[in-house]
């Protein structure tokens, strides 16, 4: 599954359009590295997401097979690691 469309369906962030833009700005790592919204998502990799008023990263735990899942799955898809609250995004 796309970096891009993990996020949507792990609800980290809310539009698809949204998470393209923050891998566009270099928001949004993995392993480290910025990533591209088209990049593969794998189970145990450390995505670290820059968002508005904190830092947050997460080890992906599932992919999921379809486009979507119910609100209340979205949480299993993944295992925040650290959080950290930070300034406005510049």
């Amino acid at each position: 599954m796309r970096l891009d469309k993990f996020l949507v369906v792990a609800r980290l962030v809310k539009q698809r359009t949204r998470a393209k833009e923050l891998c566009e700005a270099g928001h949004v790592k993995i392993g480290g590295q910025n990533a591209k919204a088209s990049r593969g998502v794998r189970v145990g990799e450390i995505v670290e997401l820059t968002l508005p008023n904190r830092l947050l990263t997460v080890r992906v735990e599932a992919v999921p097979t379809s486009k979507s899942v119910p609100k209340a799955e979205a949480p299993t898809l993944y295992e925040i690691v650290a959080e950290e609250r930070t300034g406005p995004l510049k």
